[in-house]
């Protein structure tokens, strides 16, 4: 087994699709751990703010399969990817890290995930696995999140995906 940490996000119906999303993680792959989930707004486009969240799982898949699993979930819950890259969306499920795997791979897999510059993602991340060291970085998610410009954000909105 190994272990998969997701950043997932959504701007179209996000209460209802990120509890969606979490069903089927749980469905799937049994214990999820959840973070809070943090409202924030769109990145690289217009549009309405996200739900971000982040989890960790222990998965049998690899990552490729597990990549294609997770577009499988998103095209299943109305993601179009005929659009623009950066636009609204029900669901975006991306693995962030995979065991302490750097790589780079079909379908937009590169490990670590490079958006984890942003803090819509770093900061769930931070918020379940602090000690976490990033391959090819060396320093802990808690040191990122200390370091980055918007630390002194407001915290999490609400325990959407908790339970």
């Amino acid at each position: 087994m190994s272990t998969a940490w997701l950043s997932l996000g959504s701007n179209l119906a996000p209460e209802q699709n990120l509890r969606a999303a979490a069903a089927a993680l749980r469905e799937r792959f049994g214990a999820v751990v959840f973070s809070p989930v943090y409202r924030t707004p769109a990145v690289g486009f217009e549009g309405p703010d996200f739900l971000n969240a982040a989890a960790i799982i222990e998965t049998d898949l690899d990552p490729f399969a597990l990549n294609d699993w997770l577009h499988a979930l998103e095209d299943a819950m109305g993601r179009d990817r005929s659009g623009p890259r950066f636009s609204s969306r029900p669901i975006d499920i991306d693995i962030v890290f995979y065991d302490a795997l750097v790589l780079k791979g079909p379908g937009n897999l590169e490990l670590p995930r490079p958006e984890l510059r942003h803090a819509f993602v770093l900061r769930p991340l931070a918020d379940i696995a602090p000690a976490y060291r990033v391959p090819g970085d060396g320093r802990t998610l808690a040191e990122l999140w200390a370091a980055h410009p918007e630390a002194a954000s407001p915290p999490a909105t609400d325990a959407l995906l908790r339970g």
